[in-house]
């Protein structure tokens, strides 16, 4: 097999010009990068990552910690966090909670066992076991993980935009079903929307907001929906507004099954934007967040110079309507 001096002999250049190339230092000139390159290619080399571990005790990977690798939005997020790490030539060990913070604890400090670069942590219910302590440098993505730093979407803005959408569709007796309370994100979320609707609605003209709090699945959806939508025609929302889009999918299930048509007869518009959410039948209004911008955040912050920043950051939303929300007849 090649070594880094086999390398380093063929581009004509030191063994430390070929590691710099390697951990992509962009001091090295242009010339010197391409050389170096195609003398990777033509001798097949292969960094030695035990050595290289060795050497810094760290190796190129990130760890990852999810509450629901099942949840489709958690899935794109870690499908989006690999594709970026991977740009940065690190690879990604990826780890489920359970939505439970003593296994996410468990997972944390195993994966720091893998002596990684550092740790992206969706976070699971509000703490009630202590953070680790630990000098790799973790970020917290989409939920708060302890007092690391935050990188999300702004989940009080996208909700408001759903409730800006429904009351400009003339919806006045609109319900919500919120995420666990027990979560930063079903209470931002629910926040965003009671405030804007209550903010848009006023008066005479003010809306009736029934608020039911759910898990962030389809089931909880479904359940809760059909708890709202079992009632006298003139007494049910015209409009549900959910926390997730399995939650309004779930939703929209309930509906089917009581034969209330969507969105003639009821509007539902979700959170998150799945993949599933165009290709339900109707297709699903829902805010959809910029997985892909957060995931080039949080690997792109780990790999900085200064990685454990204080300072949140928040990605601007976007309100995808389709046919599952209509003005009010």
């Amino acid at each position: 097999m090649a070594t880094v001096k086999d390398v380093a002999r063929e581009a004509g250049v030191s063994v430390g010009t070929v590691s710099k190339v390697l951990s992509k230092d962009l001091t090295v000139k242009k010339a010197l990068r391409d050389r170096v390159t195609k003398a990777v290619e033509q001798l097949g080399y292969r960094p030695n990552m035990s050595a290289r571990a060795l050497r810094t005790n760290k190796l190129n990977i990130l760890g990852l910690v999810v509450p629901d690798i099942s949840n489709p939005f958690f899935a794109q997020l870690a499908k989006d966090i690999e594709a970026e790490a991977a740009k940065q030539s690190h690879t990604v060990m990826l780890a489920n909670s359970d939505d439970d913070p003593v296994v996410e604890l468990r997972q944390i400090e195993t994966l720091l066992d893998q002596s990684p670069r550092g740790l992206i942590v969706v976070g699971a219910a509000d703490q009630s076991v202590p953070q680790v302590t630990t000098g790799v440098p973790i970020i917290s993505l989409d939920r708060r993980y302890g007092d690391c730093r935050l990188i999300a979407a702004d989940h009080g803005a996208g909700s408001g935009l759903v409730a800006e959408h429904l009351a400009g569709l003339g919806h006045r007796r609109i319900a919500y079903i919120s995420g666990p309370q027990s979560t930063e994100v079903g209470r931002l979320r629910k926040l965003g929307f009671c405030t804007q609707l209550r903010k848009i609605c006023t008066g005479s003209d003010a809306a009736v907001l029934i608020c039911v709090e759910g898990q962030f699945d389809y089931d909880s959806g479904e359940h809760i929906a059909h708890q709202l939508l079992a009632v006298a025609p003139d007494e049910r929302p015209t409009a549900i507004a959910a926390a997730s889009d399995q939650q309004a999918i779930g939703a929209l299930r309930a509906a089917r099954d009581l034969g209330i048509s969507v969105p003639s007869e009821l509007s539902i518009a979700g959170f998150d934007n799945i993949a599933l959410a165009e290709l339900v039948e109707p297709r699903l209004t829902s805010v959809s967040q910029r997985t892909d911008e957060m995931a080039r955040l949080a690997v792109r912050l780990l790999l900085s110079e200064h990685p454990q920043a204080t300072q949140d950051t928040f990605v601007e939303t976007s309100l995808c309507a389709r046919d599952s929300t209509c003005k009010i007849r």
